[in-house]
């Protein structure tokens, strides 16, 4: 024991604890939202159809096995994974000014884009993260060893962006410092700015030098719309707007179901202009940084996505299936609202319907989630978070009513 008598018992992870009590209430009738997984009108996982058949045809394949991947990672895989989040015709991709590493989901890609940032980036090394922002954000460069700051995002009074202090942080912050963006589906509060917005964000960045990563984690879950979903980097990259390297982080783990097969890439542009020897000097890093750590990436998940990225059918397909993921949710956003409408729940809801993606940021506190919890058997995240895919034609009215009644049990005046 005293050799290991400085380590101190964790509390468990706040998301995962709160899944281990769900999973042990006896409700028949309790409500999950709050693990960030799609689930069917049914509430039961989805296997998206272009996954099942892409399965089918790999197995079937003569080529198919077991054997391990190169360091990089799944070729087929990483080309055409570049090309959905930078688009066909990308400028950065023409000018072979990409370089591309298979990574272990979207939190592998962020731990690797942090490694390699620490060793290597000359700028500041202070990663500025939304506030609020996805839980692990703050774990991931914490452990790495990064100074980690906060722009402001939500502002809780009106519901909606707080574009002025995200703007004002931007300026304010040290040139060259580190600036994680989401993409699209902001988690947790579902709120993204429009392209105005991501206009004026991207052109700040650019007077102050600062680094950009990306976390692309729904693109094309969030609105059904591949393209619209990548705007953000898209207009950073093909306009010229960023003249600093830009890091991408993508996950394929929401867009096609696949949770648990940690499919995910990071993309570097190092520089602005093309240069292969810094290219080739930045891929050898990131495989040295993947050899270490986990060898080589593994390669089942990617030889789906592979499959259903470039087979014709099959990519029809996945697009089909990413609207029928997004339209179940935003009829879900509306129908919850309607119904907080109809019970004259104290409040505007608005924002339910305004927010895009998985998640929204209900706006109620900590302690109306706990009262969810114990009286009505309805889960969610402490900050209020609720995973909209959790709701369907079964629950959306229980949880509707649960809304109601612990708003108005904290609106009673104190006697």
């Amino acid at each position: 024991m005293s050799y290991f008598a400085g380590i101190k018992e964790l509390p468990p992870d706040p998301l995962f604890g709160l899944k281990a009590r769900f999973v042990a209430d006896p409700r028949s009738d309790k409500v999950d939202l709050g693990i960030g997984a799609y689930r069917d009108n049914s509430g039961k996982p989805w296997i998206l159809p272009a996954v099942r058949l892409a399965e089918a045809q790999l197995v079937k394949s003569p080529t198919y096995n077991h054997e391990y991947l190169s360091i990089s990672g799944f070729e087929p895989f990483l080309n055409t994974a570049s090309k959905v989040i930078l688009g066909e015709n990308s400028k950065a991709l023409k000018e072979k000014r990409v370089v591309s590493q298979q990574s272990l989901s979207g939190t592998g890609a962020l731990h690797v884009a942090g490694v390699f940032l620490k060793e290597f980036y000359t700028g500041e090394k202070t990663i500025y993260l939304s506030k609020p922002t996805w839980a692990n954000h703050q774990q991931i460069f914490n452990t790495i060893g990064f100074k980690v700051d906060s722009y402001p995002y939500w502002n809780n009074d009106t519901k909606s962006l707080d574009l002025n202090g995200f703007l004002s942080t931007i300026k304010s912050a040290p040139s060259g410092s580190i600036f994680l963006l989401h993409a699209c589906a902001h988690n947790p509060t579902g709120l993204d700015p429009t392209q105005e917005q991501w206009k004026q964000i991207l052109k700040e960045l650019d007077a102050k030098k600062h680094l950009v990563l990306f976390d692309s984690a729904y693109q094309g879950f969030a609105s059904g719309d591949l393209d619209k979903d990548a705007f953000s980097i898209r207009y950073a990259i093909d306009e010229n707007v960023l003249s600093t390297p830009v890091i991408i982080c993508q996950s394929f783990a929401k867009n096609c179901g696949m949770y648990g097969e940690r499919v995910g890439a990071i993309h570097v542009i190092p520089s602005p202009e093309a240069n292969e020897p810094l290219n080739r000097a930045v891929k050898s890093q990131l495989n040295k940084i993947i050899r270490s750590e986990i060898s080589n990436p593994p390669a089942y998940g990617s030889k789906i996505v592979s499959t259903i990225l470039n087979d014709r059918a099959l990519r029809q397909q996945w697009e089909a299936d990413l609207v029928t993921m997004s339209s179940r949710i935003i009829k879900m956003r509306h129908k919850l609202q309607d119904l907080l409408v109809e019970l004259g729940t104290p409040g505007t809801w608005d924002h339910i319907v305004n927010q895009t993606g998985m998640f929204s940021f209900t706006g109620l506190t900590p302690e109306m989630v706990a009262r969810l919890e114990k009286t009505h058997g309805v889960y969610l995240v402490s900050s209020g978070r609720a995973s909209v895919a959790g709701l369907n034609d079964g629950n959306v009215e229980k949880v509707a009513k649960a809304f109601d009644e612990v708003v108005r049990f904290y609106s009673k005046p104190k006697l």
